[in-house]
């Protein structure tokens, strides 16, 4: 790398050229080791992606996030507005889990798990290797005058892009939606849930221009993690780095030179690394903010030491005090004040979760009333609400006051909390002026089914002032 690189790769991007217009990256199809296992990783989460609208836990949708009606399961668990809190503290402890595997693995996240990654290098990419070949035909390709090979290749691939794309779009429509309603909509057609097909419709299309145009830029200029990676990384995270103190000075190999007497390191300057580089960066630079930590420079590396007989891991997963010092990692103070708030927040969110009630009442003065007196009986009228969390009816509700000796009316008799609703109403508690001690007080209400205490409850009861 001559001087005036060294001076200017960090002032741009691949993806633009000198003149400020798009350069599309056409990277080398990577093989190896760590490809492979990336491959498998793939196939699980997808598996798991398309899979998770359609499981069920306890009746509940695995994964849902709608958004409209206010509903959301995270891992078969209900969430309602009322749980709002736990939603919040599930996001926090979803952060601070990022940030502790980033400040130890840097940005292996988009690498190995991120959808983006997934979808364009396991599924799009592969696509485009299949109709239009590796790196060298893709270029001659887009080079290619608009004859027929090309136009028919190039057709095929948007079709195919776009057939995916609306997979894609039906699979995340389904965690907003529900898997169940999607379904039938699917079966009942386009033309009687006109909405649903243009949701469909618009989700393709963002999907579609994402994977066939804007690609790698996600990751380059719209994704706020490669942002953050630059503030939580420091010289002890684990990162794929080029092995600066072995390769340099880099040298092609010629035949019957000694390297070693002319101070060449094992770096040939083969560039493989770049070219398999799906950001089109060149590692050998240093850590820098468009890399995905994808493994594919590690993999073409490798490929090359074997070829030359040099010792593999000159990029490797390495940390910098690794490379100029040879430490191992070490969990520092950064890393443990990260797991211990990490650990709290985990646990205080497990504690609210196991604590939390199937059925959760709400039992509020009706406004402008405050209470009625009958002889030495004093009543209250409330409006109550009985939401239930799971997909089990409750029958039979029955409500009772704990704290006070007294009776509850409900207008209109027998409660019934359907599975994943709710049963509203209004209720008259009465109470002897005997068994009260001030003008407003704190009582207690007991929500039965069948029986069995199923909630707890309290409210404020108004009395006359004279009442002592």
């Amino acid at each position: 790398m001559d001087n005036k690189e060294q001076q200017n790769f960090r002032d741009s991007i691949a993806t633009i050229n000198d003149e400020g217009n798009r350069n599309f990256i056409f990277p080398q199809k990577p093989k190896g080791k760590f490809t492979n296992y990336r491959t498998y990783v793939s196939w699980i989460l997808l598996a798991a992606l398309f899979a998770s609208p359609f499981i069920k836990i306890n009746g509940n949708q695995f994964l849902l996030f709608n958004i409209i009606d206010r509903k959301f399961n995270l891992f078969g668990q209900p969430f309602w507005p009322q749980d709002f809190y736990l939603l919040v503290l599930s996001l926090l402890v979803s952060v601070v889990f990022i940030i502790l595997f980033t400040v130890i693995f840097g940005r292996i996240f988009c690498g190995w798990m991120c959808p983006q990654t997934i979808f364009m290098e396991m599924i799009f990419r592969k696509i485009e290797y299949w109709i239009e070949g590796d790196r060298t035909k893709q270029i001659k390709l887009e080079k290619q005058a608009w004859d027929a090979e090309k136009i028919r290749k190039k057709i095929i691939k948007w079709t195919l892009f776009a057939l995916v794309s609306f997979l894609i779009a039906n699979a995340f429509l389904a965690y907003f939606i529900g898997g169940d309603i999607l379904i039938q909509h699917i079966i009942d057609g386009p033309f009687v849930h006109l909405d649903t097909f243009i949701k469909l419709l618009v989700f393709t299309m963002v999907f579609y221009f994402v994977f066939a145009w804007f690609r790698e830029q996600v990751c380059i200029i719209a994704c706020p993690y490669g942002r953050l990676q630059g503030v939580l990384l420091d010289n002890h995270s684990i990162v794929v780095a080029y092995d600066h103190k072995r390769g340099e000075t880099r040298q092609k190999i010629r035949k019957n030179e000694d390297r070693k007497e002319k101070e060449y390191g094992d770096c040939v300057e083969c560039k493989q690394c770049v070219v398999v580089c799906p950001t089109g960066i060149d590692i050998r630079n240093g850590t820098q903010l468009e890399c995905v930590n994808c493994t594919a420079c590690i993999d073409a590396c490798d490929a090359i030491m074997d070829k030359v007989g040099f010792e593999r891991g000159l990029i490797r997963y390495a940390s910098e005090n690794n490379i100029e010092n040879g430490e191992q990692f070490k969990f520092n103070s950064r890393i443990l004040s990260y797991t211990i708030v990490l650990t709290l927040l985990f646990s205080f969110f497990v504690t609210l979760l196991f604590l939390r009630n199937d059925i959760q009442a709400n039992v509020l003065h009706l406004p402008g009333q405050l209470f009625s007196t009958e002889g030495n009986t004093v009543s209250n009228v409330y409006t109550f609400k009985l939401i239930n969390k799971t997909n089990d009816s409750y029958d039979n509700i029955e409500m009772r006051l704990m704290s006070h000796e007294g009776k509850i009316e409900v207008v209109g008799g027998q409660i019934l909390v359907p599975g994943g609703g709710l049963s509203e109403g209004t209720l008259f508690i009465k109470i002897d002026k005997n068994n009260l001690e001030s003008a407003k007080e704190k009582i207690e209400i007991g929500i039965y089914s069948n029986g069995e205490l199923i909630e707890e409850t309290n409210t404020n009861f108004s009395s006359p002032l004279q009442v002592k």
